[in-house]
């Protein structure tokens, strides 16, 4: 019988940041979908039309990157900081790609200078 303790697991461990991120944007996904399903049809108007495939990675992806946009302005006003250029170029790579990947690199930052909430 194999040894299962010499298999690698590939799953993320739950306090890395990898895993941090995947909870965050599983977070926002659950507010997507309770607006997207209290969203009530207006005066005249039909029901309301499914969202679009895809369309709630990208929303969940970006409701997650402006709400680590919004932490790192306030921790700039506080500090008086600016904008490395390595985080200048990872939000640059996100906004390429948006994935969870290169939205774990925008994070990295923020959580090196401690200002990530969750």
């Amino acid at each position: 019988m194999p040894d299962k303790s010499a298999v690698p697991d590939r799953s993320p461990s739950p306090g890395s940041l990898d895993a941090r991120v995947e909870a965050r944007l599983a977070q926002a996904g659950a507010a997507f979908d309770r607006r997207a399903r209290a969203a009530r049809p207006g005066r005249g108007r039909g029901k309301a039309a499914a969202p679009a495939p895809g369309e709630r990675e990208r929303a969940t992806l970006r409701a997650v990157f402006h709400e680590l946009g919004d932490a790192h302005r306030a921790y700039r006003a506080r500090t008086g900081g600016t904008v490395t250029p390595a985080l200048r170029s990872a939000t640059t790579a996100f906004k390429a790609q948006p994935s969870a990947l290169t939205l774990v690199g925008v994070a990295a930052f923020l959580d090196e200078l401690g200002i990530l909430a969750w």
